[in-house]
Parts: structure tokens; C-alpha cells; sequence
């Protein structure tokens, strides 16, 4: 009579389990279904601003000033907390309070528009962790989740997003879990965090959008070359720590100085005037041309990466959308290309090392570049890949791009927490 009792216990058990089961599959495809349209409406933007831009009218970076303020006013009159960005999004992961707001969406979607069809140095991935965090959320908000269920959510919108907007779904998953904190890894939301990127990415991929198509390398990797690319790590993680305290740094300083919000993208667009004046149009934007050469092997000067480093410095410092992700890849694929000549590493190579690296750095996310390596570069390159990642995210310290991580341990304290 126990057993028979056990028996139904256990299957009752296992049922519960496979609807919970079930039921964050179901989740998680519906948040990254919200990822891959909401990621497909502004990739499609971007590139016909950013094409607009480039074909003839690169006057447009004249007007970027009053374009600046007029954004810097959306978000400071009509905006909320939505001026956080991402870091909204993993403070309500680490203790949800209240509702991101749904005007978030609309406010960084046309926001980061601006700012590229006016020549700021940003990005595109907070633009596409922000859509998919605001409708997930108001998603959740609609069916009326828990704040714990809604903590989940939020997690699977950030794998989303990136897994969507990069073409990396299992680096998407693991970046949304490992993004939190440093020195701590929840696996909980791994499911719908897992079904979100792969839903995102396929929606995308679906929607007819076509990512940027990387050479796979097949390195012949020896002991020698593994000691060159952790020398480089080193210059790598130094970067990421370098964008990291200049950007908080200016961000700071603007804030005490200039006490009118909408002023401070004002001024950076005024500094980003007289660095074109003098260094030309080709660190607007994305720079994925620099990219291009570099991923294909050209060895470029050393001026790349770092003139690519400052502008974004200005323009994320300086209150511009969009993110920094996509020019720190840039920035560690240059200076991958410069290095590859003294190091005597091919050239391809690290710069897919720097690709990775200096991103992992800057956001304290090593697992997932490594794992985004080997999806966009091929899995022969995952040894140095990981080499470069982890030298680089031991020596660029704690601070990182998103200020709301929180550090439950040091990087090489073994066994010490701190909560």
C-alpha cells in the first residue's frame, strides 16, 4: 500500500514538474518572439539610417548636437527611469520593485535611430536588451506574473535580445545568466532564458534578416601561440578597463557639472564635431568597415582602436543610445589586427581573440564570448578564444559597462564571497 502511494506520489511529482516545465518553454518562446520582431524592426532601421548617412550626407553629423539634446529631453521630460537602460533591466532581475516602463521600447528604438543617422559612435545591443526587457516585461505586467516569475522573464529577454541581435543564441543564453554578477552563475532561468535566444535568433533569421558571415578558422594551435595570445589578453583586458573607467568617469563628471540633463549629449555632439574635423567620418556609427578589414586579416594601425575607443567614450559618456557592445568588438578586433604583426599571430585570428576578449572584459561575461566565439568563428578557435577572454577578464578588475552587476566575489580570491 506505501508503494503504490510513493508510486502516485512520484508521478504526481514528475507532472508537476513537466507542466512547470512546459510552461517556461511556453514563456520563454513568447519572450523571444517579442526579441527577434522587436530586434528585426530596428535592425532593419538601422540599416537604412545608417545608409542614408553614408551616401552622401555625412553633413548630418552637424546636426547631431541639437538632435542630441532633443533625445537627451525625450528621455528626461517623458522618459522615467528609462534613461537606466540595461542596468533597469538587471536591477529588476536582482530585486524586482516596479514595472519597467513600456515607453522604454519606442524611447531607445528611435533614440538609438537618431543617434546613428546623425554619426554617434554607439552601439545596438542595449538598443535590443531594452525592447525586449520593456515588452517581456509588459508582457509579464499584462498576465500578471510574480515578482520572482517576472525576475525569470527578464533574464530570458536579455538572452533575446542578444541571442537575436548578434546571431549567438547559446551566447545569448549564457551572457542573460552570467551578466548579473560577477563570480556567481544562476542556472534557474536556464530553460526559458535558452528557449528565448533560439526563438529570437530563428525569428530573425525568418524575418529574412541576414547577420554578418564570419570566415570559420581552423588554427593550428601550439603551446608558443597560446602564450602570444594570453600576452595579448593582457592589452585586451587592458582596453576593456580603460572604455569601462573612462565612460563611468564622464558620466559623472557630466552629471555633477551639467545639471540639465538634455545638455550633455549637447556638448558631446559638439566634441564629436571636432574629432570628425580632424579624424574623419569613419568612426561614426558602427565602423563595421574597420571590423571587416580586420576580420579579414589587414593589418591596421594601432590609431584604429584607439580613436574608435574615444569617440565612443564621448558619445555613451555624453548621454548618446545604443550601446557600446558592438564598438568594443570593433575596438578589440582592431587592436587584434594591430597585434597580429609584432605577435606574429595570424591576423584573423586575433582579431577574433580581441573580438571576444575585450567585450568579455568590459562586460565581465567570459563564458559567454567564448561560447560566441566558437558560433561565429568556428570551434577550432574556442582555445585561444578562451585564453584571450580569461586573461582579459582577470586583469580588466571589477568594474564593467553595467554599473548594476554585483560582485560576489573577487576574480581570483578563491573560495571568498562577498554577499
Amino acid at each position: 500500500m506505501n508503494e503504490a502511494v510513493d508510486v502516485r506520489s512520484r508521478i504526481a511529482e514528475q507532472l508537476a514538474f513537466a507542466r512547470q516545465l512546459l510552461r517556461w518553454i511556453a514563456l520563454g518562446a513568447l519572450s523571444g518572439v517579442l526579441a527577434g520582431l522587436s530586434s528585426w524592426v530596428f535592425l532593419k532601421g538601422l540599416e537604412r539610417v545608417t545608409e542614408f548617412r553614408e551616401h552622401g550626407r555625412q553633413w548630418l553629423v552637424f546636426l547631431l548636437p541639437l538632435a542630441g539634446m532633443g533625445m537627451g529631453a525625450a528621455y528626461h521630460y517623458l522618459g522615467g527611469r528609462s534613461h537606466e537602460g540595461t542596468n533597469l533591466l538587471i536591477d529588476e532581475i536582482h530585486e524586482p520593485t516596479e514595472w519597467v516602463p513600456r515607453r522604454m521600447a519606442p524611447l531607445v528604438l528611435i533614440g538609438t535611430w537618431a543617434s546613428h543617422l546623425f554619426g554617434a559612435s554607439v552601439g545596438r545591443e542595449g538598443t535590443a536588451l531594452q525592447m525586449s526587457g520593456s515588452l517581456t516585461d509588459g508582457f509579464s505586467r499584462v498576465i500578471r506574473l510574480s515578482p520572482a516569475d517576472r525576475r525569470v522573464m527578464l533574464v530570458a529577454a536579455l538572452a533575446g535580445g542578444f541571442g537575436a541581435v548578434f546571431g549567438v543564441p547559446v551566447a545569448g543564453a549564457v551572457f542573460a545568466l552570467e551578466v548579473q554578477g560577477v563570480g556567481r552563475m544562476r542556472f534557474e532561468p536556464i530553460v526559458p532564458a535558452l528557449t528565448a535566444a533560439i526563438v529570437g535568433d530563428r525569428m530573425l533569421i525568418a524575418l529574412g534578416y541576414h547577420h554578418t558571415a564570419y570566415a570559420t578558422m581552423a588554427p593550428h594551435v601550439t603551446p608558443w601561440m597560446l602564450i602570444r595570445v594570453a600576452a595579448a589578453g593582457l592589452l585586451f583586458g587592458a582596453v576593456a578597463a580603460a572604455f569601462a573607467h573612462s565612460t563611468h568617469a564622464l558620466k559623472k563628471a557630466m552629471a555633477k557639472q551639467v545639471t540639465w540633463a538634455p545638455a550633455r549629449p549637447l556638448m558631446g555632439g559638439i566634441v564629436v564635431i571636432a574629432l570628425v574635423t580632424i579624424f574623419g567620418h569613419a568612426y561614426q556609427g558602427l565602423s563595421l568597415p574597420y571590423l571587416v578589414r580586420a576580420m579579414e586579416g589587414d593589418h591596421l594601425s594601432f590609431a584604429v582602436f584607439a580613436l574608435k575607443l574615444l569617440f565612443t567614450v564621448v558619445c555613451v559618456g555624453t548621454g548618446f543610445f545604443g550601446g557600446e557592445v558592438t564598438p568594443l568588438f570593433v575596438m578589440g578586433a582592431t587592436l587584434g589586427a594591430a597585434l597580429a604583426l609584432p605577435f606574429g599571430i595570424s591576423g584573423g585570428l586575433l582579431a577574433a581573440v580581441g573580438f571576444c576578449a575585450v567585450f568579455g572584459a568590459a562586460a565581465n561575461a567570459p563564458i559567454a564570448c567564448i561560447i560566441m566565439g566558437a558560433e561565429l568563428f568556428g570551434s577550432g578557435t574556442i582555445v585561444p578564444i578562451a585564453i584571450g577572454c580569461v586573461v582579459a577578464y582577470i586583469v580588466s578588475g571589477h568594474q564593467g559597462i553595467y554599473s548594476s552587476q554585483r560582485v560576489f566575489g573577487r576574480k581570483l580570491d578563491f573560495g571568498a564571497t562577498t554577499e
